[in-house]
C-alpha cells in the first residue's frame, strides 16, 4: 500500500498514538494475557514451557529462505563435542519475540539491540529475534535499522506468539451483523493483498490493534505515548542534533524536524524552547524518533506487513541460560510500545552482563 503522507495523514498518525476514544462493542471472548506463561506456578515451569515451545518451533531463515529450528545456531549442539568440552560458544540466549516487523516498536527495539550486538557477543550471549513477516520485510527491516539479518528468524503466522499465549489486545471479534462488503472495502483500504484473504481476520486484527493504541487492554500504552511527547528526565537523549525527519512530498515536505531544535510546519518555522538542553530525553524527542519510523513503515507498508491478520499479536523477551534452560529474565508485552519493563532504558536487564552500556546503548 503506497500511502501519501499529507497533513491529514500526519494528524491521523498522531491520533492513532494519542487517542483515548472508546469503540462501542462488547467483547465476545475472554482474553488471556500470556495465558501459558503467567499460569505457571513457578519460574522453573515458566522456563520449561517458554524454552521448549521456542526451541521446538520451526521458523524461516530470511538469509536462506529455508525452514530451521528457532534456536538453531545459538544453542550448543550435542554434536559439537569439542566446543562443549572447551566451553566455547554462547552461555546464554536472548530471545526477542517481536510483533510484525512493520510494527513501530519493532524498529525501536531493534535500534537498541543493534547497538549492543558486540557487547552481547563478548558476554557470550546469543541473540535471536523472531518476528512476524516474510523475507522481503526482514531484509527491509534489517537495512533500515542497521540490524544483522543473521539474527532474524520469521514466524509468518505468529505461531510461536500464539503458543506462548502472548498478548493480542482486548481480543474482540467483529460483530456478525457487519456486512462482508464493508469488510472487503476495509481490507482494500488497508492494502491487504491476496485473493483468498480473510477479511474478517484482517478487520479483527486492526480492531484489537487500534484499541490497544487507545489504551484498551493496554495499561502501559498511553503513558508511554505521553512520555514520548513530554520528555523524560530519567531517559538518555535519543536523537542527534543533525538528524532530519520529513513528512510529505520528498521535494516539498509539509513537516521538517531537525534534531530537537528546528521545526518547519507548512509555512511556519520555529525553534523549540529546549533546543539547547542536553543530557536527557527532551520533549517530543522520542515522538520524533517514532515519527521517523512511522514515515518509513507507512510509505512501504506492504513490504513491511506481509499479513495483516496478525497485526494485534504482541511480543515478549526471554533471556535463557543455555545449560540449565532456565529463564534468567522474561517480559511479556501487555500492549503497544510496552516491550520492556523499563521503557526509559529498555535494556536495563542486560546491565549485569554488558555493564553500563545497557543503560545508554545509543
Amino acid at each position: 500500500m503506497k500511502l501519501l503522507l499529507s497533513w491529514a495523514n500526519v494528524v491521523a498518525i498522531h491520533s492513532l498514538y494519542g487517542s483515548s476514544g472508546a469503540f462501542l462493542i462488547s467483547p465476545t471472548r475472554t482474553h488471556k494475557i500470556g495465558s501459558l506463561l503467567p499460569s505457571m506456578s513457578s519460574k522453573t515451569r515458566l522456563s520449561s514451557t517458554a524454552f521448549n515451545i521456542i526451541q521446538e518451533s520451526q521458523v524461516l531463515d530470511p538469509s536462506t529462505g529455508s525452514k530451521t529450528g528457532a534456536l538453531d545456531g545459538i544453542l550448543p549442539s550435542q554434536n559439537d563435542f569439542i566446543k562443549n568440552i572447551l566451553g566455547i560458544g554462547y552461555e546464554k540466549t536472548l530471545v526477542v519475540i517481536m510483533p510484525q516487523l512493520g510494527d513501530f516498536e519493532s524498529a525501536e527495539y531493534a535500534e537498541f539491540l543493534s547497538a549492543v550486538g558486540e557487547d552481547l557477543r563478548l558476554a557470550k550471549i546469543g541473540l535471536r529475534v523472531i518476528a512476524i513477516g516474510d523475507e522481503k520485510s526482514a531484509k527491509k527491516f534489517a537495512s533500515f535499522n542497521n540490524f544483522d539479518l543473521a539474527n532474524i528468524r520469521l514466524d509468518p503466522e505468529g505461531s510461536i506468539h500464539k503458543a506462548l499465549g502472548l498478548h493480542a489486545g482486548p481480543d474482540w471479534d467483529i460483530p456478525s451483523f457487519i456486512p462482508n462488503g464493508i469488510l472487503e472495502w476495509f481490507a482494500d483500504y488497508c492494502g491487504a493483498q491476496g485473493e483468498d484473504r480473510d477479511v474478517t481476520a484482517i478487520a479483527r486484527a486492526w480492531l484489537n490493534y487500534m484499541m490497544m493504541c487507545a489504551g484498551v487492554a493496554a495499561p502501559d500504552t498511553l503513558s508511554e505515548i505521553f512520555r514520548g511527547y513530554v520528555g523524560d528526565k530519567n531517559a538518555p537523549e535519543r536523537i542527534s542534533p543533525d538528524e532530519v525527519v520529513k513528512i510529505g512530498d520528498k521535494d516539498d515536505p509539509i513537516v521538517v524536524i531537525k534534531g530537537v531544535s528546528d521545526v518547519k510546519l507548512g509555512p511556519f518555522e520555529y525553534q523549540q524552547l529546549w533546543k539547547d538542553e542536553r543530557g536527557y530525553q527532551r520533549p517530543v524527542e522520542l515522538a520524533t524518533v517514532r515519527l521517523r519510523v512511522m514515515v518509513e513503515v507507512l510509505t512501504n507498508f506492504n513490504e513491511y506487513v506481509s499479513d495483516q491478520r496478525f497485526l494485534d499479536l504482541r511480543g515478549a523477551t526471554f533471556l535463557f541460560d543455555n545449560k540449565s534452560q532456565d529463564v534468567v529474565y522474561e517480559h511479556v508485552d501487555n500492549g503497544v510500545l510496552a516491550y520492556s519493563k523499563t521503557m526509559a532504558r529498555p535494556l536495563t536487564f542486560l546491565e549485569p552482563y554488558i555493564g553500563a552500556k545497557a543503560l545508554n546503548p545509543l
